[in-house]
């Protein structure tokens, strides 16, 4: 057993297995029978190559071989930062064939977020590319693994300078068979969080297999399926839902782009025939008003996936006319519910909801402060549990408390209201999170940064709407003596470490903070504000 995992309770794990949720498949397995049923089929193709199913299993065979020798063992973490290129499939398969846990990590996070996921892991392994944006990763490396005694090993996709090249750990010697079980956990994910730091999501094999079938079931994944990848892969969503293992659970075509960008996905649509993509509100956004100045032909698409944040129904409305091709809404989290519009729904629902749990057993509560059940169609507070909904966060019982109920429901953070037919419509969040685009940002993650600035005295981080990212985010700062100027301060946080997209968009100076009547500052009076009589800095 993971030593921080909260394990299932027997009961329900025993309910589950019996009801066909759980049926003890674990993605290693799941990659070894397609590569039996598609052997010659292309699995996956990226910006230089491409990978039969085969081909696929056999190299995450090697790989996972490799790691052995490295010493890396069943229930070991291993901290992936990796673009959307085929080594990072290679590299989740090889982990989950030997048990060893993926810790899911994106290219844009900097020595802030990777030195704490090592640390609080306690990871053995670093996975990184040479360089990607611009960026070199061997350098954070350096500062990581000065700063992180348990890391041994750090695995490089390209020029490896002092460190290992992803392709030395090849190996052609024999698996050492590992006996890895649908209730073990496969990986740790990332939460978005409202406090701090991320939290790291425990998801087991079992649990998580039942969300990629039933996903496949909702979306219509096929082996015919050409599914583009724009997002960062290792995100929960392009990852799931149904994402690449959806795709290679029906034994479908994933094609990945090494951005989200028009001038590189288009293309690679018209080329490769793509039928399916996941996108975000605001990049949705931008590929409706880019969509008529283009050429490329995009006829081949199916569907297009929206989800991470609330689609408003007015862009909504554009998709199929300006596509021709269906929407589907989708609305879920890391720690579980998952939640689809579905293909043959009527249009009303397709584009004023974000859809209904995908699976029979979902349970789920809309409740006020007080935890009291609303009716339907009042917005409350979203609370649920079922078959593949976490039981805990990683390491983090005192948390545990406040995000999980008695009787095991998981408190999402979420507002939503819920029609007569089980469709949910998200209001906004109640949790101190920021939903930049899809990317979460805990605001007291990014005020104890600004708080180590020598010129501030107080901060207060807000969410501010915005046309394209649905939100962005607002810093509202007290001075010591002299303002500082915004592109100084961002400056200061990027030196620090912290994810670009974590820095905030707007700097406010204020005298001042209102406060609520039990003496904290009261960020919806800062909202107000930002709707009001934005100033900010510059």
């Amino acid at each position: 057993m993971l030593e921080g995992f909260t394990p299932w309770p027997a009961d329900k794990a025993e309910y589950y297995r019996q009801k066909g949720c759980w049926e003890g498949l674990t993605f290693g397995q799941m990659l070894e029978d397609r590569s039996k049923q598609y052997a010659n089929d292309i699995a996956v193709i990226d910006y230089q190559s491409s990978i039969t199913y085969a081909e696929l299993n056999e190299r995450a065979t090697k790989f996972a071989a490799g790691l052995q020798k490295l010493g890396i063992d069943k229930g070991d973490r291993i901290v992936v930062q990796l673009p959307n290129i085929i080594p990072y499939v290679e590299a989740v398969f090889a982990l989950f064939k030997i048990g060893a846990l993926p810790v899911f990590s994106l290219p844009s996070h900097r020595f802030n977020e990777i030195n704490y996921f090592c640390e609080f892991s306690e990871a053995d392994a670093y996975i990184i590319p040479d360089r990607f944006g611009g960026f070199d990763y061997r350098t954070l490396a350096r500062q990581v693994k000065d700063a992180t005694p348990s890391l041994e090993h750090i695995i490089v996709v390209g020029e490896a300078e002092e460190f290992l090249s992803f392709n030395q750990v090849y190996s052609d010697e024999p698996l050492r068979e590992i006996n890895v079980q649908g209730s073990d956990v496969a990986f740790l994910q990332l939460s978005g969080g409202s406090t701090g730091r991320s939290k790291l999501i425990p998801r087991t094999h079992d649990e998580y297999m039942y969300t990629i079938k039933l996903s496949v079931e909702c979306c219509e994944v096929t082996n015919q399926t050409i599914f583009l990848v724009v997002l960062p892969v290792a995100h929960n969503y392009p990852m799931s839902s149904p994402g690449i293992l959806g795709a290679i659970y029906a034994g479908g075509k994933i094609v990945l782009s090494l951005t989200p960008s028009p001038e590189e996905a288009f293309p690679l649509i018209e080329k490769h025939r793509v039928t399916m993509v996941p996108l975000v509100p605001p990049l949705a956004l931008h590929w409706l008003d880019v969509k008529p100045l283009r050429t490329e032909d995009l006829s081949s698409l199916e569907v297009i996936l929206v989800g991470g944040a609330k689609f408003s129904a007015e862009a909504a409305k554009r998709i199929e006319p300006v596509f021709e091709c269906k929407l589907q809404q989708v609305f879920g989290m890391a720690e579980g519910l998952v939640n689809y519009t579905r293909l043959d729904d009527p249009e009303e629902i397709i584009i004023h909801t974000q859809g209904r749990p995908m699976s029979p057993y979902d349970e789920i509560k809309i409740v006020d402060n007080e935890d009291n059940e609303l009716p339907a169609g009042v917005a409350g507070h979203l609370l649920t549990r079922g078959p593949y909904t976490i039981q805990g966060y990683y390491k983090a019982p005192e948390h545990n408390i406040k995000a999980f109920t008695k009787d095991g429901f998981y408190r999402t953070g979420d507002i939503v209201s819920v029609n007569e037919q089980g469709y949910l419509t998200v209001e906004g969040r109640d949790k101190d999170q920021i939903n930049r685009g899809g990317e979460k940002i805990a605001a007291e993650e990014v005020e104890n940064h600004l708080l180590a600035h020598p010129a501030i005295h107080d901060a207060a981080v807000v969410a501010m709407s915005d046309p394209y990212m649905g939100e962005k985010s607002c810093a509202f700062v007290i001075f010591h003596d002299e303002q500082i100027a915004k592109r100084k301060l961002k400056k200061f946080l990027g030196d620090r470490g912290l994810a670009t997209y974590k820095i905030p968009d707007e700097f406010v100076s204020v005298e001042k903070f209102p406060m609520t009547h039990l003496g904290k500052v009261s960020k919806k009076e800062l909202r107000k504000i930002i709707e009001e009589q934005l100033q900010p800095t510059e």
